[in-house]
């Protein structure tokens, strides 16, 4: 609603007599009342812009943290359950810290993303010999343009998948996969099973933490900003 004069009386008045005389208009101020408001409204400022920088740091503490703890973790193959724990704790920390709230909302969230660790069997294949597993990096990428999404594996399969994404709310997406390729050149239409949701609980230009449907965690890493999900 416009504010107008109308609609806001108490701002003007129609006494003739001023609220205070000119001779005491200045008798009751305290120049030390002044200096004191002064003096806040400067450690005020520098308490914000000191309360900004420290969080940033503990961000980034964190964050060297939670990549320290996975590096040797063979992207969570061979993470124990203690591992397993004190990752999910650190990435806990992290989603508090969250600055953006609506990451479906966020360009951030568009391009190639490694995957650095996860607690999906079905991605890990642990029960499978270790040769038979993916060794190589494992992609996954999002784009909010055209609302797709793209998971690629490398060596030895290089199979992929791609997928349409649904928005549920500004942070979780329904996942509904269109086509598998194995070895990457053989394209399979998806019998319409392939479906699950996933939910963005950090996001910065660097990391990505998500959750599956099943509660599964994944951690991954920018690699390629520009890169676009084929249609």
């Amino acid at each position: 609603m416009a504010l107008t004069s109308s609609s806001s009386p108490a701002f003007f008045t129609s006494s003739s007599k001023p609220l205070l005389s000119s001779k005491n208009h200045n008798a009751n101020i305290n120049p030390f009342s002044v200096q004191n408001a002064m003096f806040l409204k400067r450690r005020t400022k520098v308490s914000f812009f000191s309360g900004v920088f420290t969080q940033e740091k503990d961000v980034k503490s964190l964050k060297d943290e939670l990549f320290d703890a996975i590096a040797p973790l063979d992207r969570g193959a061979e993470a124990t359950a203690e591992d397993q724990e004190r990752v999910g704790q650190i990435a806990l920390k992290l989603e508090a810290v969250n600055k953006i709230k609506e990451p479906l909302k966020s360009n951030l969230l568009n391009g190639k993303w490694e995957l650095l660790y996860t607690t999906s069997q079905s991605v890990l294949q642990t029960k499978r010999p270790k040769f038979l597993r993916p060794n190589g990096k494992i992609y996954q990428a999002l784009n909010l343009d055209t609302l797709r999404a793209q998971n690629m594996e490398t060596w030895p399969f290089f199979n992929q998948a791609t997928a349409n994404l649904v928005p549920i709310n500004p942070r979780r997406v329904a996942v509904k996969f269109d086509y598998f390729r194995i070895a990457g050149l053989i394209p399979i239409k998806s019998p319409g099973s392939g479906r699950g949701q996933l939910e963005i609980t950090y996001l910065d230009e660097e990391l990505r933490i998500s959750r599956g449907d099943r509660g599964n965690l994944f951690i991954l890493k920018m690699v390629d900003p520009l890169y676009r999900v084929p249609l």
